[in-house]
């Protein structure tokens, strides 16, 4: 008889927050949130073993994030809970229930002890990014693929924290370079590339490194392109009543992640030659995963994380 296979570790890297939401008719609430730490959540819903490496304080705030990942069994590294304050992300939603945002932050991460414990890595939004973490993320990513992980990022533009649209590109691009599996907004092609059409951007993100390049469209679904093959197909969104939008780029992430995962397609250098080998239909079932947990997500008021008998 064989033994199962020991689960891959992941490594989340980025910003734990606390969303402070305020609905179209005035009523305000918190929820913890952060893009990193909402992938983190949803990867770990999903069964996935999880660390997360982020910049907390011990304040009250903190210590509700602290718990949380507690509750849903993500793991904070050593160093995490070093910040002076708890950053905090307001968030404003609309009639629609699209969320815009303004933040409260600094951002930066402590070295994690044993990258070689991790066989994949994911990453995304401000954490990549707002210096001094910026860097340190970027080194970490580099560090972590050097020991064989996999890497997976979602660039999450924050136009009001990350500059000129040419400064952010740059930077998102500088961390493209190291990974597997990229996931962007039609938004973050808008705001990051002016001008370009998506297949344009596609193509040239594949380019330089991913094996895997997903846009999201919203209630549209998502398109995803394979770099080896050229492939490239538009996927439909489950039709769902939205109630908001706060956490389902994040969720869709844990969903590929989690699909990939699975799939044998991230979780250490062999896991990155058969996604290197791999073509449209290997990587569909993941992205078809991704839309679904997505769509639970936007069900749900604030960041929800779907749990594997939801997909069922």
């Amino acid at each position: 008889m064989t033994s199962a296979p020991t689960p891959v570790r992941t490594l989340v890297v980025g910003e734990a927050l606390v969303d402070a939401v305020t609905t179209a008719d005035g009523g305000t609430a918190e929820h913890v949130g952060g893009s990193p730490a909402n992938v983190a959540f949803g990867l770990a819903a999903l069964d996935h073993p999880v660390d997360l490496a982020t910049w907390i304080a011990t304040d009250e705030r903190g210590a509700r994030i602290e718990a949380v990942c507690r509750q849903r069994g993500v793991h904070l590294t050593p160093g995490s809970q070093g910040a002076p304050f708890t950053s905090v992300a307001h968030a404003t939603l609309d009639d629609t229930g699209a969320a815009t945002y303004v933040f409260d932050l600094e951002w930066q991460v402590a070295p994690v002890p044993d990258l070689t414990a991790y066989g994949h890595v994911h990453t995304g939004s401000i954490a990549a990014v707002l210096e001094p973490g910026g860097s340190q993320v970027r080194g970490i990513l580099a560090t972590a693929r050097a020991h064989g992980a996999t890497v997976s990022y979602d660039p999450n533009a924050r136009p009001s924290l990350m500059g000129r649209p040419a400064q952010a590109r740059a930077l998102i691009e500088s961390s493209i370079r190291l990974t597997d599996v990229v996931k962007l907004s039609d938004e973050d092609v808008e705001w990051l590339c002016p001008g370009e059409s998506l297949d344009d951007v596609l193509r040239a993100w594949g380019e330089l490194g991913p094996a895997v390049v997903v846009v999201t469209r919203g209630g549209e679904g998502a398109v995803v392109r394979v770099t080896r093959t050229g492939e490239q197909v538009a996927l439909p969104a489950p039709v769902v009543d939205v109630v908001d939008t706060v956490g389902a780029g994040d969720s869709f992430m844990a969903g590929l992640v989690s699909g990939l995962l699975d799939a044998g397609l991230l979780g250490g250098p062999e896991a990155r030659e058969r996604l290197r080998g791999a073509d449209l239909a290997d990587v569909r079932p993941a992205v078809e995963r991704a839309l679904a947990t997505g769509a639970l997500t936007v069900r749900r008021a604030g960041a929800h994380a779907p749990v594997r008998a939801d997909l069922a």
